[in-house]
């Protein structure tokens, strides 16, 4: 089975993060959203664990969402005096500018049959998908992994036990202008050839 390469080429040359303060004031279609995830559960798993956990935020549902991160982040800061009045009120307002989040987790196989990085990777590379299909139909997205990632205290509303782990949140949306491709070291400078 053959693909346009030159297409696929830049196709990944393009993607960009793209940030929410750059999206327009606009939906994205649900159909796209939705073929995200699916192309999300494509990527790579080392003996098929499927780590990767999604929970999908639009409309009222990124208040909410707003609302949650900011009052766990409250709670544990207040409590160990690293409180930050700005943060709190960015982490009620700065969710409002992307049309939809999807909080991504990663679920530890129960049996432990591979080692966390690695599905902490297939996690990455599903990601790297969603990135690549919402760059296809020229969505933004933006993995942030501020605000509440690493408190274990929001892992609950994800559904995500004590071995699981957050990984971030994907901003999408509408960007009001593509990014310019990135610029990237020479492949000579991080790759090597072993020809013997």
């Amino acid at each position: 089975m053959k693909f346009n390469q030159e297409e696929a080429n830049q196709l990944i040359y393009r993607r960009r993060s793209v940030f929410p303060a750059d999206y327009r004031d606009e939906s994205v279609p649900d159909f796209i959203v939705n073929q995200m995830l699916e192309n999300a559960t494509r990527a790579p798993t080392h003996k098929n664990t499927e780590p990767w956990r999604f929970t999908v935020f639009t409309g009222n549902g990124i208040h909410r969402l707003a609302a949650f991160q900011s009052e766990v982040y409250k709670q544990v800061t207040v409590k160990d005096g690293s409180f930050r009045e700005q943060r709190y009120l960015g982490l009620q307002s700065k969710p409002l500018q992307s049309a939809c989040i999807i909080a991504v987790g990663m679920k530890r196989d129960d049996k432990e049959r591979v080692p966390e990085v690695e599905e902490i990777g297939a996690v990455f590379c599903a990601v790297e998908n969603m990135y690549l299909t919402a760059a296809a139909y020229g969505v933004g997205c933006y993995l942030s992994t501020g605000g509440v990632t690493y408190f274990e205290e929001a892992k609950s509303l994800f559904g995500l036990g004590p071995s699981d782990r957050l990984i971030g949140f994907l901003h999408v949306g509408i960007p009001k202008v593509w990014p310019q491709a990135g610029v990237r070291r020479p492949v000579a400078e991080v790759a090597q050839w072993v020809t013997e």
